[in-house]
């Protein structure tokens, strides 16, 4: 994003000029940023075979993931209904793993059907499935006791996690397998999502290898994603490159000493996606009590849960006037709920009805989580770059 005449420009455009043609709320997302998250992503490992799966629960919309395909991209998968986005988006079956919680039986026949490698997450799926595909080849998602992330929401790994086989279960796991014949081909794990530091990522590196000295016909290890972004302006960056020299250095003596090469996995959503979406709204009203402020605008939390879920931060910009008198306001969403306040005493430039807000990193767990919550429908999502626009998603007509 950029300021011109004090006003907020993505991809080249006007953020006001989007907010004319295609309407409010809108969820705009910015290619060249994607693009650059995936290069540096890739750049910084340089172990090879590498595969990079996006997790695209982050941002589900089909002509992001033909983008990311398009820069090389595989992906990952949490649903049937995810599974057939992909093939919409044009990746083949072998380019997708998928990984779920309490996969009913119908979901479980649908992986086997349709040749999708699994991350089997139970003891009972690994049963289930061999039942299914006897013979097939599986990976296991492991739960090491490691969790971490940047609320308890999302930590999805350690004793309170409901994912993955634990490493106590892990021989349980094997004889199951062995009895239907199936090919533990894979390892797995997950601990957590928007994690900054990288040392906690190699952490959870160590003690997946730990594990996967047990499994003698690996041909990959899956590391997960959880790769995190700075929300506020404070947060350390994770250092991409720091992370990927320690990650390939590590991987790199673990296949030495296993005897042969192996892939290395890894699954970022939030990391890709999340800085390049920006959510426009309209200040619909400006409400003076003599306690606060309260800006009005025309989205809430059924548009962008994270503040409510989570207590979630998000920067915001009046891109109609980005640097003017600054007053504290709490921006206040549109639904009948006292909760759905996307911001609360935030320090910035004065808005007036009528101006665009600019709610910024809502690339990741924005549209995806929406709802019709209230009966409203949901915004329409525009893709920029170069100048250019192209609507990717049609705002719904009603709830």
């Amino acid at each position: 994003m950029q300021v011109r005449d004090n006003k907020l420009q993505l991809g080249g455009i006007p953020a006001e000029s989007l907010a004319r043609e295609y309407g409010t709320p809108l969820y705009v997302y910015e290619d060249d940023v994607i693009k650059r998250r995936y290069a540096d992503l890739c750049e910084s490992i340089a172990h090879r075979p590498l595969q990079i799966h996006y997790a695209c629960k982050a941002n589900s919309n089909v002509h992001l993931l033909a983008l990311l395909r398009a820069q090389g991209a595989n992906i990952e998968t949490v649903s049937p209904g995810e599974i057939s986005l992909a093939f919409k988006a044009g990746f083949a079956a072998q380019q997708v793993i998928h990984t779920c919680s309490n996969m009913s039986e119908q979901e479980l026949q649908f992986l086997v059907e349709h040749q999708i490698l699994a991350n089997l997450d139970s003891l009972s799926q690994v049963n289930r499935y061999g039942q299914l595909s006897p013979g097939a080849s599986v990976s296991l998602r492991i739960n090491t006791d490691l969790g971490a992330g940047h609320h308890a929401h999302v930590v999805t790994g350690g004793p309170g996690s409901k994912f993955g086989i634990h490493t106590s279960q892990l021989e349980q796991a094997k004889e199951t397998a062995a009895k239907h014949g199936l090919r533990i081909v894979g390892v797995h794990q997950h601990i957590g999502s928007n994690i900054l530091e990288e040392s906690v990522l190699i952490e959870a590196m160590r003690a997946l290898l730990t594990t996967a000295w047990s499994f003698p016909e690996l041909e990959f290890v899956d590391f997960g994603g959880g790769l995190g972004v700075p929300y506020r302006h404070e947060d350390k960056r994770l250092d991409v490159a720091s992370f990927g020299q320690q990650a390939s250095r590590l991987f790199a003596e673990f296949c030495q000493a296993y005897g042969r090469q192996l892939k290395l996995l890894l699954e970022p959503g939030r990391y890709l996606v999340a800085e390049a979406g920006t959510l426009l709204a309209l200040v619909t009203e400006i409400k003076r009590t003599p306690f606060q402020t309260f800006v009005g605008v025309d989205t809430g939390f059924n548009h962008l849960i994270r503040p409510a879920m989570y207590g979630a931060y998000h920067a915001m910009v009046n891109a109609s006037c980005v640097q003017g008198p600054v007053e504290t306001v709490s921006i206040a969403g549109n639904l009948c709920e006292s909760g759905d306040l996307l911001a609360r005493e935030r320090r910035m430039a004065q808005c007036r009805e009528g101006d665009v807000l600019a709610i910024l990193n809502s690339g990741a767990y924005g549209y995806a989580m929406s709802s019709n919550y209230n009966a409203r429908p949901r915004p329409a999502e525009v893709l920029v770059g170069a100048g250019l626009a192209t609507l990717i998603r049609r705002r719904e007509e009603s709830a």
